[in-house]
């Protein structure tokens, strides 16, 4: 199916730009892989490199390149924890802005890894929250 048919609801909220990326990516991987999981995953990993999931959509990232340790090994490679399109390799300054921006109380206290896991929860929340609205 194509991409535009499949595109998430946190991309529909999301730039132009992101939802071609993940729509060419998309329908790449499933001329090379068939449909399915893996066509998504390819996407979402092509997605990581160039934008960052902040809240329930996708914003452009600062610099390009993976967003966390299993996007940095590749494909072919043991699946670790991905960051849930949080860009774990940006700075703790950039991530702690992403936080001041959802309002993440106990910000200024948190490690970097404190901050990444509580960037996930809160765009998983929000993510939530949209997709109940957009079904009510």
């Amino acid at each position: 199916m194509p991409g535009r048919k499949e595109l998430p609801s946190t991309l529909q909220r999301s730039p132009e730009k992101a939802q071609r990326t993940w729509i060419e990516a998309h329908d790449s991987a499933v001329e090379t892989y068939g449909e399915g999981r893996r066509a998504h995953q390819t996407a979402f990993a092509a997605l990581k490199h160039t934008f960052e999931k902040v809240g329930d959509h996708w914003e452009p990232k600062g610099r390009k390149g993976p967003s966390d340790r299993q996007a940095a090994r590749g494909a072919g490679q043991r699946p670790t924890r991905t960051a849930g399109g949080v860009d774990a390799g940006a700075s703790k300054e950039h991530l702690y802005e992403r936080a001041q921006q959802l309002d993440i109380p106990g910000r200024s206290s948190m490690t970097k890894k404190e901050l990444v896991e509580a960037l996930q929860k809160a765009s998983r929340r929000q993510t939530a929250k949209a997709r109940t609205k957009k079904s009510s």
